[in-house]
Formats: C-alpha cells, sequence, structure tokens
C-alpha cells in the first residue's frame, strides 16, 4: 500500500505545493523563501524519516506568516491524504529531545480530532529575521488541518534556536512514531479514526 501524497493549494496570499511519502528514509527538499523555517522542516522530515518536498510562493513583502501557517495546512493535509483510514498505524506518538540548553517535549494522538496545547517560551521574539510566534501558528494550523491532538512543551531553555530545533526535532521523531505500521488493525475500539 502507497503511503504517498500531493497537495496543491493556491491562495491571493501563497503557491504551496507539497508531496510526503511515509514510508520514506527522512529524504526532503525545502523552498519557503523563509531560511529559518526551511531549516525547521528539514529537521521535521529528517527526523520523521518521512520523506517530505515543500515549494512555497507566498507575500512575503507582508511577513512571512501567511506562507508559514499555509505551508503547516498543506502538510497537515498531505499528512491525512497519506494515512488513509490509518489501519495498522501506532497512532501516538512520543518524543522528548535536548538541544544544548533547551528541551523539548512533544506527544500526539493521530486521533482524528484537532487540538493543540502550546507551552513554549522564546526569550527573543525573533531568530533572525523569523518570528518565534510563527511556531506555534504552524504547529495550530499542522494539527488543524492534519486531524490530530498535539502537546509541545519546553520547560526551559535560554537560546531561542535551540528551543525552537528541538521542537521540530521531537515533532519528527512523534510524528515518525504515530505513523509507523505496526499491525493490521485500526487503532481504535471504534473501529475508524
Amino acid at each position: 500500500m502507497s503511503r504517498k501524497s500531493k497537495i496543491d493549494r493556491k491562495t491571493t496570499e501563497t503557491q504551496i505545493k507539497v508531496q510526503m511519502d511515509l514510508d520514506g528514509k527522512g529524504q526532503y527538499t525545502i523552498d519557503t523563501g523563509v531560511g529559518f523555517f526551511d531549516h525547521m522542516l528539514t529537521h521535521l522530515s529528517k527526523h520523521s524519516r518521512i520523506d517530505l518536498t515543500v515549494n512555497a510562493a507566498g507575500d512575503l513583502h507582508i511577513d512571512a506568516h501567511h506562507t508559514i501557517e499555509d505551508v503547516g495546512i498543506c502538510i497537515g493535509e498531505a499528512l491525512v491524504q497519506a494515512l488513509t483510514d490509518k489501519k495498522g498505524i501506532a497512532r501516538y506518538g512520543h518524543s522528548a529531545v535536548p538541544m544544548e540548553d533547551a528541551k523539548a517535549e512533544v506527544t500526539l494522538d493521530l486521533s482524528g480530532r484537532p487540538y493543540l496545547v502550546f507551552q513554549v517560551s522564546f526569550p527573543s521574539p525573533k531568530i533572525g529575521d523569523f518570528d518565534t510566534e510563527c511556531v506555534q501558528e504552524f504547529l495550530r494550523a499542522l494539527s488543524t488541518a492534519g486531524r490530530f491532538n498535539l502537546h509541545v512543551t519546553a520547560p526551559y531553555g535560554v537560546n531561542s534556536h535551540h528551543i525552537a530545533e528541538a521542537v521540530f526535532k521531537a515533532l519528527g521523531q512523534a510524528l515518525g512514531e504515530a505513523v509507523r505500521i505496526v499491525s493490521d488493525q485500526v487503532p481504535s475500539t471504534k473501529g475508524v479514526l
């Protein structure tokens, strides 16, 4: 069974193409026009072992918010498409990742019920020219479009770059764990997710 997907989304603010292979090796081609965000998405792909291609063109002359949020929507939609009926998946994923001074924990449930808990504080409002508040916006869009429950915490850290990197690496690890095939059943007493 192929667990691949393609999403092509065009709005007046962004044009985004995403390709995903849940059974990949963590290979990626990322170009959103937002350098730090590209860096974070490479961690998501590498640490989940999900092959990911993202090409985005957005209204960066305004700011990066629309591009980052819409990429989250598209990756979430690609995840739903690739998972199909979710038969056999582990469903749950958890990871705690240290990054020098910082630690992040991500717990998720591919339940079909979107919800984001985000308990992360960044010491600075920007990482280079990247607005740190966009991390939460991306995760909200991802979990909503991907229809999954996502809890993200970073109990400590003094470097905003390290905190964000720990979050994306932990997200990758947890997502990779949740999408892996572990049985031939839908992991729910309801029979559907």
